[in-house]
């Protein structure tokens, strides 16, 4: 049996790979070693979640951002950025319209926005909280106090995004302005998981000056955190940041690290996202079967979701929200699988 087959068992076994196996494993993937992962990942993925695919219904409320991260659409210095902001009626009638649809998780994310203060995020939870008390609430806002995250999962948040984006420090600091930092970025995980949220996490496959060194090190953090959801997708450039130029991750690589987590921590909730969507048109349908099973349409209003970009050519920025969940219900049915009307939780 070659190397990185030899690997990938003994990551199935123990879930554990040293710095140096893990970069090897990176190295030296090939198309065999994908197929034989993803047959394990499968295997995982069926064992506790079966052939089902969770929706989270995504409500982009804000693309203001106090931040200059230099990937991304929304940063602060971006001055061709669209502004906006929903207000709580509008995010209530897009859950609305979700819970219709059959969505059992509404996911409100948003750049760091100062305009919504503390109080009135504890308010617009309390609402959805009080208005769909059988669904789950995701919160994805960014770096913020403990204290504060404590106080949104009292109003009634049960799970919280925050990609870690890259667990090496000099990496991170490539990435981001100097304000920011990984250390700070990994506590707040580390709270929100202490404080009792479903915890997400995740990176960026292909982002510049990435190496397989850089992506072992957040395997191997996540493996640490051990948290209830990791959201990874190949990184895409945005024409009005200082990485325009930059290529795309591939969706090779990112499929090959979806299974790796799945036979990792093989009872994450692993979304196909829709940057992985947006560089391959069957990208979804690959994030599935490489060990995904988490799916995230969107149910922001139509004239905000252009507005929105994070990177380029995101898809689906003109479909309403039916026709999105329509259309995703065709594509998971097309490859054996199924969304599901339910909260999806993290299998205990």
């Amino acid at each position: 049996m070659d190397k990185p087959k030899q690997l990938i068992d003994k990551l199935e076994e123990t879930s554990r790979l040293t710095k140096e196996e893990w970069i090897a494993l990176i190295e030296n993937r090939s198309e065999e070693a994908a197929e034989y992962l993803f047959e394990k990942a499968r295997n995982w993925q069926h064992q506790y979640y079966g052939k089902r695919v969770y929706t989270r219904g995504l409500i982009e409320f804000t693309n203001y951002c106090k931040n200059d991260c230099f990937y991304c659409g929304i940063r602060r210095s971006n001055q061709n950025a669209d502004r906006y902001r929903l207000t709580r009626e509008q995010i209530l009638e897009c859950c609305q319209i979700g819970y219709g649809l059959g969505f059992r998780t509404f996911v409100l994310q948003g750049g760091e926005d100062g305009w919504f203060t503390q109080v009135r995020l504890e308010k617009i939870v309390h609402a959805i909280r009080e208005r769909y008390p059988d669904c789950a609430i995701t919160l994805s806002l960014g770096e913020r106090s403990r204290e504060s995250y404590r106080r949104l999962f009292e109003a009634g948040a049960d799970r919280y995004l925050l990609r870690h984006e890259t667990a090496d420090e000099e990496h991170y600091r490539q990435l981001h302005p100097q304000e920011l930092s990984a250390a700070r970025r990994k506590q707040c995980l580390w709270d929100l998981k202490e404080i009792g949220y479903q915890t997400g996490t995740g990176f960026m496959v292909g982002s510049p000056g990435q190496t397989a060194a850089q992506l072992a090190e957040d395997l191997m953090f996540i493996r640490k955190l051990e948290p209830h959801m990791v959201g990874i997708g190949p990184f895409v450039a945005h024409h009005d940041t200082p990485f325009a130029a930059e290529k795309c991750g591939t969706v090779e690589l990112t499929l090959f690290l979806i299974g790796l987590l799945r036979i990792m921590l093989p009872k994450l909730l692993l979304p196909a996202t829709t940057a992985l969507g947006t560089i391959d048109a069957r990208g979804r349908e690959k994030g599935i079967l490489a060990g995904a099973n988490v799916v995230m349409p969107n149910l922001s209003p139509t004239d905000v979701r252009k507005k929105y970009e994070l990177y380029d050519n995101k898809i689906c920025t003109g479909d309403e929200a039916a026709e999105c969940r329509t259309c995703l219900n065709r594509r998971m049915e097309s490859i054996g699988y199924q969304l599901v009307v339910d909260r999806g939780d993290f299998c205990q």
